[in-house]
């Protein structure tokens, strides 16, 4: 044969040779499309923490099982900063507050030379988290209230859609866990509801909260401020946010929230502070199957690590001592590793 010509290879051995490659590798893949699609978890390692979430809803999902929880009664509960999205160094609403001194101020100039503004007008971070409680309630009550609710929704909209985190580039609301975006996404497809139940505040978070997290405003308990109901020029009802607090949504708040916006204990929650504490308490008093988890922020690489449990640095946004950690371990409740549990932390990763 001359070494140019290549060799004739009928229709029927090359489709034969073809078959014998391709069939392997579509079953493998089918193979790992199945695994994919059996795993709810994709983005957790095998481990305690992954378990007991399976587990626990396979367990209260059962029909006829001991621990079967109706449908109506499958609510679960998760914090907000720390928990399901970031919340180092500040917590965003936080942010919020801050970012809107300048337009207050330039609506109010007699503001300027008034605290907190005139420190929060420097920029100086390390200033601002000086200011006593005092002058930040001044400055939470100047930028969250006075406005109708409408007004405010839109400029919270409008902050959420534009503000990016300094570290990351990117929006808040990219800045959502995906190992808990799982959860949520698992337990829903279980017949559970899942709520929000967060000391920020409750206005500020039902802004973004169902395209966000899939959970509806709604479902959202927050701290609540009280409104006014009157008319607008136009003589339309309006209602306006004003600067009196009606529910703290923190610590035992949170169960108190829980009583009068839910009406159901939860069976299952999610917290990461000491703010969380009292919610995992009343959850867990509850009868039957339960699930008390605590995320341990302990991975300085991929997010931040902050405790002061295990041995962590300490902090004043989302503390976890280790006097919490101590009751999660002698009540059963789940301590999630950052570190160790979770394979991703963002979706963008």
């Amino acid at each position: 044969m001359d070494r140019f010509q290549h060799p004739v290879i009928s229709r029927r051995t090359f489709f034969a040779a073809l078959t014998a490659i391709l069939v392997p590798i579509a079953v493998a893949c089918t193979s790992l499309i199945a695994r994919a699609q059996d795993d709810p978890l994709p983005s957790w390692n095998d481990g305690v923490a992954k378990k007991a979430i399976v587990e626990f809803v396979e367990a209260t999902t059962k029909e006829g099982g001991a621990t079967f929880v109706p449908a109506e009664q499958r609510v679960a509960t998760f914090d907000q900063d720390g928990t399901l999205w970031v919340e180092h160094p500040m917590y965003s609403q936080v942010i919020y507050c801050l970012d809107r001194v300048p337009d207050l101020v330039k609506a109010k100039p007699e503001l300027k030379d008034v605290e907190p503004f005139k420190t929060v007008l420097t920029g100086d971070r390390e200033a601002i988290a000086k200011l006593p409680m005092h002058e930040l309630e001044k400055l939470l009550a100047a930028t969250l209230t006075g406005m109708t609710t409408d007004e405010f929704n839109a400029e919270a909209a409008k902050w959420t859609a534009a503000a990016k985190d300094p570290r990351w580039k990117r929006p808040y609301t990219e800045l959502t866990y995906q190992p808990m975006q799982e959860v949520l996404r698992y337990l829903r497809a279980n017949g559970y509801k899942t709520y929000i139940v967060t000391g920020g505040g409750q206005d500020f978070v039902r802004v973004y909260s169902e395209a966000t997290y899939g959970i509806p405003p709604e479902q959202v308990v927050g701290t609540a401020g009280s409104t006014t109901y009157s008319y607008g020029e136009d003589g339309k009802p309006i209602l306006t946010k004003e600067p009196k607090l009606l529910l703290n949504d923190n610590n035992a708040g949170k169960p108190e929230g829980i009583h009068l916006m839910i009406g159901r204990r939860p069976v299952a929650a999610f917290g990461n502070s000491t703010g969380d504490r009292e919610m995992l308490e009343y959850t867990m008093a509850g009868d039957g199957a339960r699930l008390a988890m605590l995320l341990l922020h302990d991975d300085a690489e991929r997010e931040y690590a902050y405790g002061p449990a295990q041995g962590l640095p300490d902090t004043k946004v989302g503390a976890f001592p280790q006097e919490l950690y101590d009751e999660a371990m002698k009540d059963g409740w789940i301590v999630i590793s950052m570190k160790k549990d979770w394979k991703r932390i963002f979706d963008f990763e």
